[in-house]
């Protein structure tokens, strides 16, 4: 479907002094946009402008602004830059938005949601500069055990029931049919979580994470290894042929994340100054 575009402006500020029952913030009104564009988290006693500078009291003490390089610092305490909104185009489409792409000069972190999907992020650290803008997909952060929002994202794959189940309760083998076959197949890797739901099959429950995948036809050998120790999961498994599936790594699995709209902000803890002139997303329609 192409990329989304948001456009940054800059704009002249004003600032006035603004409360609420949940936070005391500072903010600021351009006289180009005819609003108030932005927050600070600084709050002075008094502020007045003298002499083309702005000056505010705190603490019984007088600060002069914008006469030194370490940005995002008010009396003492460092602060970080935050930037929301939304990408909406075409609102009545179920999407996947995949990417972000930062027209800046810094990598900032990112973290988004949708009305269906509340767990994306990228780390600053997960960007990389391609052709002067920084660039990075999605990813999503899981818990383990899942919680039931989980079970309908694209990371999560089922496999079938199992044949039998032996090993040890720390590290239980989970046997699949050879005749007829029942594929444990090429997605799933070590690492991944393995959930397990007895007859109705509505609710899932933590089995372990894969430790080794054991494929040999001829030898009648098709079986999951798990790590049964990690904090959560049950041992032993109560039957012996339950249906399993298994959810891959969130972070190193890039899904993007699933909505009709995408909320995201962005957050950068730089003290220089950095600028940022717009973000885009790479974005494709969701076919269910």
């Amino acid at each position: 479907m192409g990329l989304y575009r948001l456009t940054l402006i800059k704009f002249c500020k004003f600032v006035l002094k603004s409360f609420n029952m949940a936070k005391n913030y500072t903010l600021t009104y351009s006289e180009k946009s005819q609003g108030f564009p932005s927050f600070y988290s600084y709050v002075p006693d008094w502020m007045t402008g003298m002499n083309n500078y702005f000056y505010t009291f705190y603490g019984g003490n007088m600060y002069r602004h914008n006469v030194n390089e370490t940005r995002n610092n008010y009396y003492g305490a460092q602060y970080n830059s935050t930037i929301s909104s939304v990408f909406n185009e075409n609102p009545l489409e179920n999407k996947i938005f995949k990417t972000i792409n930062l027209e800046s000069n810094s990598a900032w972190a990112a973290t988004l949601k949708s009305d269906i999907e509340t767990s994306g992020f990228i780390e600053k650290t997960f960007f990389v500069k391609k052709e002067g803008a920084w660039f990075a997909f999605v990813r999503n952060s899981g818990e383990i055990p899942a919680g039931t929002d989980e079970f309908v994202l694209r990371s999560v794959n089922g496999i079938g029931q199992s044949q039998s189940i032996t090993g040890t309760n720390a590290a239980p083998q989970i046997n699949f049919s050879t005749s007829p076959l029942i594929s444990i197949g090429s997605i799933v890797s070590v690492g991944d979580v393995v959930y397990f739901a007895q007859p109705p099959y509505t609710v899932p429950q933590l089995g372990g994470t894969v430790t080794s995948i054991n494929v040999d036809l001829q030898t009648s050998t098709n079986n999951l290894i798990l790590d049964a120790t990690v904090t959560g999961a049950v041992s032993p498994i109560p039957i012996q042929n339950p249906y399993i599936m298994f959810v891959k790594n969130a972070v190193a699995e890039s899904h993007g994340i699933l909505g009709h709209y995408c909320d995201f902000t962005l957050t950068n803890s730089d003290t220089t100054a950095t600028e940022l002139f717009a973000v885009e997303s790479e974005v494709m329609k969701s076919y269910p």
